[in-house]
């Protein structure tokens, strides 16, 4: 469903991630120079206050609202399209804007409200450390965006579009190009789990926003969100601190970063500036509001898991209302671990791909190490285990296997690259879930058969039929009629987020198992005939077409 892109970096624009223990890190920046760099140092030019690295990077940033005015690199301005600056949201207002320089560091604070942000640059580096602390929801501070100019990177790749060429056809933000493909700032592939960067690069310069852990963000290690956009009139680069569409959770509060806006020469960011990679005692002394250093976290370290299906990838993750982190359990063994916790007593959950197995509570306190025993899942947790008659795709919190599942993270369902979303499925034919739509909707292919025999044993008896969706829009649900005999009841809705899903790049919702008892009435007891599953999705809601009620299929099978 995700990964790196494999093109060459040349002349094109790339996002590239690593999914080793993403997230689990405390904040961080490298390490203190001997001696600044010559040249480095600010000054005031009456509307801003301009910062020189003692690299090849100078940027600027407003003293009256704290916008990020300018950035020089090379001698060559990247800053602003549309005469948009870079900044907080769409820009904050008039603000509280200071400056002060300690040793090798120079730290810009805003204050707007209760809201305080803060840019940084450490002699000699060709990098703009950012963090932002929103500290309850008087102020709208969702994300930072990185303004570029037009015409410096390629204007490529899912996340692109020209509005000169392309149409409009969902709300405003989803396009289509005259050759049918579709492009939007929603079609990112990855997960936050799968990335530590964005950016672009043209093969001799590189622009790349390095995330933050995340800790203070939502939805988990599997949320997608805005990374980028292109379009003809320029190109930016998010940093997103909470974004609604398709959220599962509540806004959480606090200091989020550093996030870093990285020059290079071409290629990509160091690693040093990844969030898991980097030490904060430059940091420590500077009064960031919010801030803690890294002797007032703690850490996490799992023995190991048992009970896996060791053909999985398995992510352990921590929850409260306050924070959230995560790590990969290793494949041979499931240890596991998550440095930089702040205190508290956290959901602890175990995911089987996407699909959260085992839940437990953990306690972390500050400059400690709390070691759990070894975690075993119980069998029934995982649905896999459950002995079936027929099974559609797996269990796994996704719809991956699917008709269309891996184009539906960075294009739309009218896609032209989209196989048809209609078809009946015949169990036994090899191709059960490849010919299964990923997704299902009230208006473009409800109604999907499902055709399967029945031994003479298995006729008499009643048995359980299971669909596992991964998330819902407009409260799409299925109802199932078997023979044209039997009719389900509609079940009621579960949780779902309330926005777009399913046309913007995501079918991460709130995983939910719909159980459907059937009755020996309802099966053919000629064993020679196919017995007839038809799906139907039923909601009151939504509109028509891709944006009528739908879902997102994760699994479904009938059980002995």
């Amino acid at each position: 469903m995700s990964g790196t892109d494999p093109r060459p970096v040349r002349r094109r624009a790339f996002v590239l991630g690593t999914a080793a223990a993403a997230g689990s890190a405390a904040l961080a920046g490298p390490l203190a120079q001997a001696a600044a760099a010559a040249g480095f140092g600010y000054s005031d030019d009456g509307s801003n206050y301009v910062i020189d690295t003692g690299a090849n990077l100078v940027f600027k940033v407003s003293k009256t609202n704290g916008d990020l005015t300018s950035l020089v690199y090379r001698g060559t301005e990247y800053q602003g399209y549309d005469g948009k600056n870079s900044h907080i949201e769409s820009g904050l207002g008039t603000s509280t804007v200071t400056i002060k320089q300690s040793g090798s560091t120079i730290l810009v604070s805003v204050a707007y409200g209760t809201l305080r942000h803060y840019y940084a640059a450490r002699s000699g580096e060709n990098n703009v450390y950012l963090w932002t602390n929103k500290a309850d929801s008087s102020v709208t501070a969702t994300r930072y965006i990185v303004r570029l100019k037009k015409s410096l990177f390629p204007n490529s790749d899912p996340d692109s579009w020209d509005s000169t060429t392309d149409s409009v056809i969902e709300a405003a933000d989803v396009f289509r190009k005259p050759d049918g493909t579709t492009r939007a700032k929603h079609y990112s592939r990855l997960r936050v789990i799968d990335y530590n960067y964005v950016g672009y690069s043209t093969g001799s310069v590189g622009l790349y926003v390095v995330r933050s852990n995340h800790e203070k963000a939502s939805g988990g290690p599997f949320y997608r969100s805005l990374l980028r956009h292109h379009n003809e009139g320029g190109a930016g680069l998010y940093e997103i601190l909470y974004y609604g569409e398709n959220q599962t959770e509540p806004e959480r509060y606090g200091l989020q970063g550093p996030y870093v806006i990285a020059f290079t020469d071409g290629g990509a960011p160091s690693s040093s500036l990844f969030h898991d990679n980097l030490t904060t005692s430059w940091a420590d002394s500077l009064g960031i509001s919010g801030y803690v250093t890294a002797g007032g976290r703690g850490r996490v370290a799992g023995v190991g898991i048992n009970g896996r299906d060791t053909s999985y990838a398995y992510t352990v993750g921590l929850a409260n209302s306050a924070a959230q982190y995560w790590g990969s359990a290793r494949s041979s063994d499931g240890y596991f671990s998550m440095t930089g916790v702040l205190p508290g007593t956290y959901t602890l959950t175990v995911h089987k791909g996407e699909l959260g197995v085992c839940t437990s509570s953990v306690t972390v306190s500050a400059g400690a190490t709390t070691t759990l025993n070894t975690i075993t899942v119980p069998s029934s947790n995982d649905p896999s285990n459950a002995s079936a008659i027929w099974r559609i795709g797996n269990w796994d919190g996704t719809p991956s296997g699917f008709k269309n599942a891996d184009l539906m993270t960075y294009a739309h369902p009218s896609d032209t690259r989209a196989a048809s979303w209609t078809g009946n499925v015949v169990i036994g034919s090899g191709s059960e879930t490849s010919s299964f739509p990923a997704y299902l909707w009230k208006d473009v292919n409800s109604g999907l058969l499902v055709y399967f025999r029945l031994t003479a044993a298995q006729a008499a008896a009643a048995h359980t039929l299971r669909i596992g969706v991964t998330t819902a829009y407009a409260n799409g649900r299925p109802q199932i009629t078997v023979n044209d005999t039997w009719t389900s009841s509609i079940p009621s809705p579960p949780t779902q987020p309330s926005t777009r899903s399913l046309t913007v790049g995501s079918y991460r919702g709130n995983n939910y198992t719909f159980s459907y008892s059937i009755p020996a009435s309802a099966w053919l007891t000629d064993t020679s005939q196919y017995n007839v599953l038809k799906i139907n999705v039923v909601s009151g809601s939504g509109t028509t077409a891709y944006l009528s009620a739908g879902t997102s299929i994760d699994a479904i099978d009938l059980l002995t």
